[in-house]
């Protein structure tokens, strides 16, 4: 099965907007910030968690698509999805000193890092198995 870009951008859309979001919330109070204020540091998180999504949608997922029509299987292996997150977290990281956010290295890749592995692991579990015909439909939810 190769997935769509369809397909992908639902699945990460979806994924991101759950597991990312509810993960992202539980963690950003428990990262070592210093003294900023939990307020400040969940705009950060939020505003990371929505660039992935934007970037995703607008950059990356077309990129992973147009990238996979050279594979002969037509599909990424799962390493390749996990080791996805090193040039997306750095241009994340990018931007968010560009928006001007108080962003730091290590509360941004204990969140960034953990969010990803929530994600990968997501759309590798517990997604294939709620939705099993995921995968026939060209990774599309809808």
């Amino acid at each position: 099965m190769t997935p769509t870009l369809l397909g992908r951008l639902q699945s990460r859309l979806f994924v991101l907007c759950t597991a990312g979001l509810l993960w992202t919330l539980l963690v950003t109070p428990l990262l070592p910030v210093g003294f900023a204020t939990t307020a400040e540091t969940y705009r950060t998180t939020l505003t990371a968690l929505g660039l992935v999504a934007v970037t995703g949608v607008v950059l990356w997922e077309p990129l992973y698509q147009f990238l996979q029509q050279f594979r002969w299987e037509k599909d990424w292996p799962a390493i390749f999805t996990l080791l996805e997150g090193v040039p997306e977290g750095l241009l994340v990281f990018f931007l968010l000193g560009a928006l001007d956010v108080d962003v730091r290295a290590t509360p941004f890749l204990i969140h960034f890092g953990t969010t990803w592995l929530v994600v990968f692991l997501c759309l590798h579990g517990p997604l294939r198995v709620m939705s099993v015909r995921w995968r026939f439909r060209g990774g599309r939810l809808l």
